[in-house]
């Protein structure tokens, strides 16, 4: 997690005594969406009882589509439990040692859903072809009304985090995963229907193989932006340039150097920059000004703004662009 070591890299060329170094919190803190712990709860019991129900007809009906949607959902079970662990947690104040508190979970939760998603499709995929070179028969019937309470189950588990989503990566990774399984579960339906009207038992594994390759290109992208966050990438919604642009227009401010912009979580931003004023100029006020817009305009909840006057600016050790 970064820290604040502003003040250090200035005070180490001498400059800290007598100047205007002005540091200003805005401490927002923006938790996201409402709780969803009744979400969690519903999600998890609703497809405990579906994997169960399709682990069971799944080797009774020899179906490999439908089995491997039980291993799907079960995967989802465990990432909901991840999820809604790190929501939990992410609520806990900060800790002597954890001064930012427990937030960060939460982009952990986020990105081992994603893993554990991309590895349950393998095992999935590695089955299905082994299907499609030794079919075996299929119960289409029994596959289809499981199925179509598959979908019935995971269609509703998803609308529970319809909301809150975009404000939130852990949510969306809960949102996605049950969406993923009801399209699962929609294409295990339509091929035992096809299975059932045609005797075509290939189209089992084949079905499982295309909505795989569906879930696993959309798991990608959430893997893919949870590692940026848990690297302290700048956050999706964010951007740099118009921070900088904007901290940089406002008046009395000559220069920003050493802008960091990471999460706390997936729904906390926080900001440090160093200010450069003109003259002696205002730098609490120009603080409290600073915090108030980048809550308003960027989402921005936790900022830390150190101001300098242009002499301390000179040999502040955190000035070139390439500093951290």
């Amino acid at each position: 997690m970064p820290h604040d070591h502003h003040a250090e890299g200035c005070r180490d060329h001498g400059h800290g005594h007598g100047h205007a170094h002005g540091h200003g919190h805005g401490h927002g803190h923006a938790h996201g969406p409402a709780r969803h712990d009744r979400a969690f709860a519903i999600g998890i019991g609703l497809n405990s009882v579906l994997v169960a129900a399709q682990l069971g007809f799944g080797l009774a009906a020899s179906s490999m589509a439908l089995l491997s949607d039980a291993v799907h959902n079960l995967g989802d079970v465990l990432g909901l439990a991840l999820a809604w662990a790190a929501a939990v947690l992410g609520r806990r104040g900060p800790l002597p040692r954890r001064t930012y508190g427990w937030g960060r979970t939460s982009i952990l939760a986020a990105m081992a859903n994603a893993m554990l998603l991309l590895v349950s499709l393998g095992a999935i995929g590695l089955e299905a072809v082994r299907r499609l070179a030794h079919p075996v028969p299929v119960s289409a019937h029994t596959v289809a009304w499981v199925a179509g309470i598959g979908l019935v189950v995971n269609g509703a588990t998803a609308l529970l985090f319809l909301r809150g989503r975009e404000g939130d990566l852990n949510l969306r990774g809960a949102f996605q995963h049950m969406a993923a399984d009801a399209a699962l579960s929609a294409g295990v339906l339509m091929s035992a229907l096809i299975v059932a009207a045609t005797g075509f038992v290939r189209l089992d594994a084949l079905a499982s193989l295309a909505i795989g390759g569906v879930i696993a290109w959309g798991s990608w992208g959430l893997l893919r932006e949870s590692l940026d966050l848990a690297l302290d990438a700048v956050p999706a919604g964010v951007s740099e340039a118009s921070v900088a642009g904007f901290l940089g227009a406002m008046e009395g401010v000559a220069e920003v150097h050493d802008l960091h912009i990471w999460p706390l979580s997936t729904t906390e931003t926080a900001v440090t920059a160093h200010l450069v004023i003109e003259g002696a100029g205002d730098g609490p006020g120009l603080v409290q000004r600073a915090a108030s817009e980048l809550r308003a305009r960027f989402g921005i909840a936790h900022s830390t703004l150190q101001v300098e006057t242009a002499s301390v600016a000179e040999s502040c050790a955190l000035r070139p662009a390439e500093t951290v």
